[in-house]
């Protein structure tokens, strides 16, 4: 709670307590008008003010208006007829109690999104030539630097790890509570904290640029985007509050003038003023005015704490529409990092023929050197490896223990003579001859992600009808992956022009429900910008992915699309249910508080309960259901437990 909503909080309890005095104090007359007017303007000074500033401006038509006008109108019928002024004090109490609930909710969610604001460094600590550090604005920070960050510091700009180990808490960035370990080599990114060690980052990107600063970019401009139900709240506000003050105008004054002028009866004008100040108190649009952006607020802050950055609450309405989603393949569904999948002799055992292979790949820096090195493990056997040639197209030729060891592609066999032959295995063949005779091939495979087959049985649990993969891959890797993952559909060998073509024709198919793309690479920014919704890997994603999605999942976690979907579904409902409820509580009260059988005890309900009532329902829009975390954790453990 800030001092704003203490110091509200006290002005709430202070008038209360005074109205609830005076109701017993023996005052009358003009020291008891006076003695109330005391809570009136501790509780209403400032929509009285607010009111009176609107009219200033011609902009009147607003909830403080309504208000400023029911209560000075009850004070002045009070003063007519029997001097009870808790009416109006009430409605004043009651209406800031509502706005109490509002500013609480905002400032809660606001807390959530400001944790993720919090990621924002204050200092670098930039090495000099001599070795001392300097403390400087992250700004003044330039690519190449050498920067320490001390334990407990969050790292302010994005680079690589050239001395030190530690733990990185990266909870802020993309909602995981467990630690990610860094060391020499590893990339790192701005926002995190360093737990418990000194490491040293040569920087390579500029603070603007760096994933902090583009992260907190994105959330300022969230706000700025509306949904098609903000909108039609805040445009139905500006016409529906000038025709309830005139309906109530003609309430107060043409009923009595009819019975004066037409039926020749007593015109009672208090009775219809008094009907015509419940009027107005009962249809004051607070409730839709208020719970509306709140609800949007407060599902964009829910999704924040899971580590999915959503652009706009136009974006998590589309969201929750969707029932087609299309993914990219490597990055997105697999981790784009080759594996050794198989390995086929002819003559030698696989140990042998991948120990060859490894070696002879020893100064490639290509992926796939790299996957048949890791899988090999033991390159410093003191074996001897001379004599390296790389082959142009074909693959590399080296001496290995004094034997001849080509490794390569089918041109490269083909070129030896030595007699090669196809495999149904999905993936990339690497062939290996040992003296010019073929010795076996080795397939190598992008990985599956772990969790990416549960992210798909989420989704279908969500209702998603359709599921696609658009790939530049070749087929048999394609289909590989699709079948694995039981998609529905699969395209392959596809330019990112390509994949911009299937997605059109995919929306041209649609007669209901939303599409949305998951993508990674600067390949799928176009796919991502023409889709109803595009959600991009944050962590892996390239700068122009990113920018181009609404979404954005901050630690590439295909599973957490199924929770951003509950979330905007979430939200829509409670946004549909505050409608209905806000508009049906008013409308039912409006009819009876026009033909006299509501009080304003009826309409401070109608308006202030249906207020509190429709910002604490806002409020579960923050909270994802725990249905929703116990399943994907459960899956996260069955699948972490099958990768072990």
């Amino acid at each position: 709670m800030n001092q704003k909503q203490k110091k509200n909080l006290v002005r709430i309890i202070v008038a209360a307590v005074l109205m609830i005095a005076l109701a017993y104090a023996p005052l009358a007359g003009l020291p008891r008008f006076l003695a109330y007017l005391v809570p009136y303007f501790i509780i209403g000074y400032d929509i009285l003010y607010k009111a009176g500033k609107g009219l200033r401006n011609r902009r009147a038509f607003d909830e403080s208006l309504l208000m400023a006008i029911a209560t000075l109108g009850a004070m002045a019928l009070a003063v007519y007829e029997d001097g009870d002024y808790t009416e109006a004090i009430a409605v004043m109490l009651f209406y800031q109690v509502g706005e109490w609930f509002q500013a609480y909710a905002v400032g809660r969610s606001r807390r959530d999104i400001s944790e993720l604001m919090d990621i924002r460094p204050d200092y670098a600590n930039l090495q000099q030539a001599d070795g001392s550090l300097e403390q400087v604005d992250p700004y003044e920070v330039e690519i190449g630097s050498i920067i320490v960050v001390k334990p407990g510091e969050k790292i302010p700009l994005d680079g690589v790890v050239v001395e030190g180990t530690s733990s990185l808490n990266t909870v802020a960035l993309t909602g995981e509570a467990l630690p990610r370990e860094a060391g020499a080599g590893d990339e790192v990114l701005s926002g995190c904290v360093n737990i418990n060690g000194l490491l040293k980052i040569r920087t390579t990107k500029e603070f603007d640029e760096s994933t902090a600063s583009r992260i907190l970019e994105m959330v300022e401009d969230a706000s700025s985007r509306k949904s098609k139900s903000e909108d039609f709240i805040s445009k139905f506000a500006r016409v529906y509050t000038p025709i309830v003050v005139y309906a109530a105008l003609a309430l107060a004054f043409l009923p009595p003038l009819v019975r004066l002028w037409g039926m020749g009866l007593a015109p009672e004008w208090g009775t219809w003023i008094y009907r015509a100040l419940t009027f107005l108190v009962i249809s004051c649009p607070c409730a839709l005015v208020v719970s509306i952006p709140l609800s949007f607020f407060a599902g964009l802050g829910g999704a924040s704490r899971q580590g999915v950055l959503v652009k706009g609450s136009n974006y998590l309405e589309t969201l929750a529409e969707v029932d087609t989603v299309v993914f990219d393949k490597t990055g997105t569904l697999t981790k784009g990092v080759f594996q050794v999948n198989a390995i086929h002799t002819d003559k030698l055992n696989r140990e042998e023929l991948l120990h060859l292979a490894a070696h002879v790949e020893r100064y490639s820096t290509h992926p796939i050197a790299e996957s048949l090195r890791n899988a090999f493990g033991h390159e410093a056997d003191g074996c001897q490896v001379e004599e390296v040639e790389e082959i142009a197209g074909q693959g590399i030729r080296a001496r290995v223990n004094g034997k001849t060891v080509c490794v390569g592609n089918a041109r490269m066999m083909e070129s030896l003579g030595a007699r090669w032959h196809e495999c149904d295995e999905a993936g990339t063949m690497i062939h290996v001859a040992v003296e010019g005779e073929y010795a076996g091939h080795i397939i190598i495979a992008d990985v599956v992600k772990e969790h990416a087959h549960e992210a798909i049985r989420a989704l279908k649990r969500n209702g998603i009808k359709k599921t696609v993969m658009l790939t530049g891959d070749n087929c048999k890797s394609a289909d590989k992956v699709a079948a694995d993952l039981q998609l529905d559909e699969v395209y392959s060998q596809l330019l990112p022009q390509d994949k911009v073509a299937r997605v059109e024709e995919l929306l041209q198919q649609k007669k209901t429900g939303k599409l949305a793309f998951v993508g990674d690479g600067i390949n799928d920014a176009p796919v991502l910008a023409r889709a109803d919704v595009g959600i991009a890997m944050g962590a892996l994603g390239s700068d122009a992915a990113i920018e181009a999605a609404d979404v954005v999942l901050m630690d590439d976690d295909p599973l957490k699309i199924s929770v951003a979907q509950r979330i905007a579904r979430k939200t829509l409902r409670i946004v549909r249910q505050n409608i209905w409820f806000s508009i049906g509580v008013k409308v039912l009260v409006l009819m009876l508080g026009a033909i006299g059988f509501a009080n304003m005890w009826a309409a401070i309900f109608a308006d202030v309960g249906v207020m509190v009532l429709a910002v604490l329902n806002a409020v579960r829009a923050m909270f994802v259901p725990k249905s929703v975390l116990q399943a994907n954790e459960n899956s996260r453990s069955l699948s972490d437990v099958a990768a072990a």
